[in-house]
């Protein structure tokens, strides 16, 4: 397909993120033939020399629902966070079992978003990751859904699952979901919509075939699909979807023939520190700069100073990643702040120059070095 086939020999580590509708309904639970055909796929990639793989999983909520005998999925956080506790143990039990037959150890990854907002603890689960891998053992990870509030509302493994491929530094994310790819309309009610086959860039019109198509235990669509493949595309990777519920999803995928949406990435990839800055990273505040600033950043690779900004919003400390806006209030670039909100508001629209003698100390003479910077680019 495409380029993707010049590509595939040289994967040597994949991220799954499979999705609540193959793994659990509310009447049989969970579905144990399907994480069975995973675990073969899984043990025949990883069994290559120097091949790792990553399952992201979905389906905690779906198995507690099913043990509980729920007519569906809970309405509110403490509902949702108490029946995720079931069915996680549940979830991991099968797992176990079905891994632990062909010989391949798991392990279990619950995170949250600070594990990826935050520098230090991001680097700690990138080396928890990479120790894992030298074990030859499969991490299995899931959003820690009995504290973050924020995971549970949004219910978004899709996304959960790019911020893992990009912290890993994998080459693909497969997503494995309930349909083939992304279509040019919703096939449950047009019959005459077409499988887009190949995505070379994430553009608006790809953003409106993703009509969101929601399930009552999963809360995801291809909206959300199609955010998680841009994330990727930006840290230069692959990403691919297609239907989970073929048992030979995964090899096909592997080999070149499948049926399925392919989203290439773009050529560049970033460093490591600013893949965090630019795909992972929270902001804790934002500027507004003038077109100046703007052009010195996205035309000549500058760093930004203080003399281009214009508004400062939000509370933010020294070492923040922050969120640069045009005059237009469009995001333009993210990057680490070396002064707080409160010395920014001070030193705005100033030169140089004069930072030291407004602030009373030594600093930098650049807000974000260019080393700390990372740019937008603007889709059509």
């Amino acid at each position: 397909m495409h380029r993707i086939k010049d590509f595939l020999p040289k994967i040597t580590t994949v991220v799954v993120k499979i999705g609540t509708n193959l793994l659990a309904d509310k009447v049989h639970g969970i579905n144990i033939q399907r994480i069975d055909s995973i675990a073969r796929n899984a043990h025949t990639f990883i069994s290559s020399a120097g091949c790792n793989m990553v399952i992201v999983s979905s389906g905690a909520i779906g198995a507690g629902v099913a043990t509980l005998r729920l007519q569906g999925r809970p309405r509110t956080i403490p509902e949702k966070q108490a029946v995720a506790a079931i069915g996680q143990p549940l979830l991991m039990e099968a797992y176990e079992k079905s891994f632990r037959k062909l010989g391949v150890p798991i392990a279990q990854l619950l995170l949250t978003n600070d594990d990826f907002a935050r520098r230090g603890r991001y680097v700690n689960a990138r080396n928890t990751f990479a120790a894992l891998f030298q074990k030859r053992t499969v991490p299995i990870v899931n959003e820690n859904d009995t504290v973050a509030i924020e995971e549970i509302r949004l219910g978004d493994n899709d996304n959960l699952s790019a911020m893992v491929a990009t912290l890993v530094g994998a080459d693909l994310l497969l997503i494995l979901s309930d349909v083939d790819g992304l279509y040019s309309d919703d096939p449950s009610r047009n019959t005459g919509a077409e499988l887009v086959q190949v995505v070379d860039r994430i553009t608006s019109k790809i953003e409106h075939f993703a009509k969101s198509n929601r399930n009552e235990l999963s809360t995801g669509g291809m909206r959300t699909k199609i955010q998680a493949a841009r994330r990727c595309a930006g840290a230069g990777i692959t990403t691919v979807i297609t239907n989970g519920a073929n048992p030979n999803a995964v090899d096909e995928v592997l080999s070149g023939s499948f049926r399925g949406t392919v989203f290439l990435p773009v050529t560049r990839r970033l460093s490591k520190r600013k893949e965090w800055i630019a795909l992972v990273s929270h902001t804790a505040g934002k500027i507004v700069v003038d077109d100046g600033a703007k052009n010195a950043l996205l035309k000549r690779s500058k760093s930004l100073l203080p003399s281009g900004i214009l508004k400062v919003q939000g509370e933010f400390d020294v070492r923040d990643v922050i969120s640069i806006l045009d005059i237009d209030g469009k995001e333009i670039g993210k990057g680490i702040t070396g002064f707080s909100s409160t010395e920014l508001t001070r030193i705005k629209g100033k030169k140089s120059s004069e930072i030291e003698e407004i602030l009373k100390r030594p600093a930098p003479s650049e807000v974000v070095h260019r080393d700390n910077l990372t740019t937008v680019v603007q889709e059509e």
